[in-house]
């Protein structure tokens, strides 16, 4: 979400250059530009420029239909998403001081998640392990794969594998003055 994020408050900042107009307050259009955004970031996994066109996007003070088209190409999805990039490589750099580990003790690299189709993801990770990212398992399904290994486990049909919790605490939310869920 942190890289639809920066697409989405870039394309923002882009028709408000152009058309001095803040889409950031227009509940509406900020839901059509989140959507033209994820697609837009989907489609620069394979292509290196791709455009966000949303026709009456919204209207000026005159009622006059205000269209949005922002060119965006892979090299600058890049440069507005790097920080993100680097900050998603600290955590992988931790496990392997905690672990005591080198880059080098690591067979394999799996990545998790539609963000790990994008080409700098894969190349931050293939720059930091010394190795390609291995490609062999669907990154959206693999979450998938590891709950049903883990149903294995438990009602005893997989007994040959030990699966560590990576997060043995629980993940929730609590609002201000509100019940963690």
């Amino acid at each position: 979400e942190d890289f639809d994020n920066a697409l989405v408050n870039y394309v923002v900042s882009q028709f408000k250059k152009e058309t001095g107009m803040d889409l950031s307050t227009d509940r509406l259009a900020m839901q059509r530009v989140r959507e033209g955004a994820e697609k837009a970031k989907r489609e620069l996994d394979a292509l290196k420029q791709t455009d966000i066109n949303l026709p009456f996007i919204t209207q000026d003070k005159s009622g006059n239909p205000q269209h949005l088209n922002v060119g965006i190409s892979r090299a600058k999805f890049e440069s507005i998403t790097h920080d993100l990039i680097e900050r998603s490589l600290g955590p992988c750099r931790k496990c392997l001081s905690d672990a005591g580990l080198d880059k080098s003790d690591i067979q394999e690299v799996l990545l998790v998640g539609g963000m790990s189709r994008t080409p700098a993801v894969q190349e931050a990770v293939e720059k930091l392990f010394a190795r390609k990212p291995s490609k062999g398992v669907n990154p959206d399904e693999v979450v998938a794969m590891g709950a049903a290994i883990q149903g294995g486990v438990l009602v005893g049909d997989v007994k040959d594998i030990l699966l560590l919790d990576v997060t043995p605490l629980s993940l929730g939310i609590e609002p201000l003055g509100g019940v963690f869920t």
